[in-house]
């Protein structure tokens, strides 16, 4: 199976920088890494806490559909409780026609609790209002019958949309997943992926099998197949020609990203450890993600590989900001040029051909001195025979 790789991008920027200049970089990253060949970006949907500053990831994915060519856009995610469904559908249908079919959807029950309380929520409400919402949404996208519904907050009288999806017959759906069974069950109900956040932390490594059979067990209960292709892994990187390198380049923004998990986002999935840089470095390498060169990453992505069990479709990694623009466009150069074919068969004949030209040399060149010996051997000839004549 091709891994596909891509961005997870919340994203997180310092609360201290514009948040112009923030987004339209964010925007920049998308158009270099189209131009880098990278498959999909998932664009997340948050309303507090100072870093996380896409409010519409459908706002923000029409703009850089218009600023892009092959990328596939999802929503990554959108907060289903804070929405009504019917809205939600009729974006999520005009930006599949708007970008003809690179659009792709993902829910979640929203990350942060400091969202939620602005509009009364409770977290525990979360996960039931996830799976309400998300029913409704799948039946006005998927059929063309009307769909009544009286629920605390939710009213809908003969809903359905009058916009049909540009995809045939949807586009890709994925469920974000972090700790709790909620989004690999909701993925195999539906037909959908799971975007497995957080992927690489240990709560996240533990649960990684644990998820797939709850996608395939509940999928075979609704008659749906759970598809390893749609099945996405979220995990932390940053690369550079050398450890060392990479280590200096996060520098620039790592240590908010940290104080940011450690003390602001109410969000324990995501605890992080280390109180200096050096100790958050290390927190990182020691099986959390990469900061380091391509061959580290490598063997991260084959370790998670091994972990799934059986394997995954795509690998994203959070677009976290830790390296100022520079650098951060370079580990992504990096990815795309030393990580990527690895894992999607581009390299496999190059290096079999080397390697076949590398084992024939020594016969080959001593055939070709013996060619250009007997070449010369027979001009000699030929000008003795052109004086004699």
């Amino acid at each position: 199976m091709r891994l596909r790789f891509g961005t997870f991008m919340a994203p997180f920027h310092a609360p201290e920088h514009s948040p112009t200049l923030s987004l339209q970089d964010d925007l920049d990253l998308l158009v270099h890494m189209d131009k880098l060949g990278f498959d999909e970006a998932w664009i997340g949907e948050h309303h507090s806490a100072g870093s996380e500053i896409i409010a519409s990831p459908e706002i923000f994915i029409a703009a850089a559909a218009e600023r892009t060519k092959d990328i596939r856009l999802g929503t990554g995610v959108v907060s289903l409780p804070y929405h009504n469904p019917l809205w939600v559908a009729e974006r999520m249908v005009l930006l599949d026609h708007l970008t003809k079919g690179r659009i792709m959807m993902g829910v979640g029950p929203g990350a942060l609790p400091t969202d939620a309380s602005m509009l009364g929520l409770d977290p525990t409400q979360m996960r039931p209002l996830l799976e309400e919402r998300l029913e409704i949404l799948m039946h006005l996208l998927t059929s063309e019958e009307p769909i009544s519904h009286e629920s605390p907050g939710l009213t809908l009288k003969d809903a359905r949309l009058h916009l049909r999806p540009y995809s045939d017959p949807l586009f890709d759906l994925a469920i974000a997943a972090v700790a709790s069974p909620s989004g690999a069950k909701l993925a195999g109900k539906y037909g959908g992926g799971v975007l497995s956040l957080g992927a690489t932390v240990a709560v996240g490594m533990d649960v990684l099998a644990h998820h797939w059979t709850v996608q395939e067990e509940v999928a075979a209960q609704h008659g749906q197949v759970a598809d390893r292709a749609k099945w996405r892994l979220v995990g932390l990187m940053h690369l550079a020609e050398t450890e060392a390198e990479a280590r200096a380049d996060v520098e620039y923004g790592m240590e908010q990203w940290f104080r940011y998990f450690q003390n602001v986002a109410a969000f324990p999935q995501m605890a992080v450890d280390g109180g200096n840089l050096g100790e958050m470095i290390d927190f990182v390498n020691n099986g959390l993600g990469v900061v380091g060169t391509p061959e580290m990453a490598i063997a991260q992505i084959e370790e998670l590989l091994e972990q799934s069990n059986g394997g995954f479709g795509a690998y994203m990694t959070l677009a976290h900001n830790w390296a100022n623009k520079a650098a951060t466009h370079k580990s992504y150069e990096l990815m795309a040029r030393e990580v990527m074919p690895r894992f999607q068969g581009q390299v496999d004949t190059l290096i079999g051909a080397a390697d076949r030209a590398r084992a024939a040399r020594p016969e080959l060149a001593e055939r070709q001195m013996v060619a250009v010996e007997e070449a010369t051997a027979r001009y000699e000839t030929e000008k003795g025979q052109i004086v004699l004549n």
